[in-house]
């Protein structure tokens, strides 16, 4: 059985990498946005993006509209391969049990 990744296991990472994993590859969300979806403080959303961010699985931008400073948040190929990992570890834990497609 494989290990689930502990960097996604916490709660709030594994909340922000399955909103993002909703969107498409490559596409991008509002810093504000995300924390509305998942009702986060600026500032837990924030640590938590950072430790996602330092393991690879998200990429932020920070830029403008108009002049207003914007931070933009995606999904990375390696986040999106770690999440789908990570389920199908917990897949694994929830039915231990080979199916007879893998027999």
């Amino acid at each position: 059985m494989s290990e689930l990744d502990p960097v996604i296991h916490a709660q709030a990472r594994l909340r922000v990498v399955a909103s993002l994993s909703a969107l498409g590859d490559g596409d991008l969300i509002a810093f504000p946005r995300l924390q509305e979806l998942l009702a986060m403080t600026a500032g837990n959303l924030s640590v938590h993006l950072r430790k996602l961010e330092d393991a690879g699985y998200v990429e932020i931008s920070k830029t403008h509209r108009g002049r207003t400073p914007a931070t933009l948040v995606r999904l990375s190929r390696r986040g999106r391969l770690a999440f789908e990992e990570y389920t199908e570890a917990i897949r694994t834990l929830l039915d231990p049990t080979p199916s007879k497609e893998q027999s």
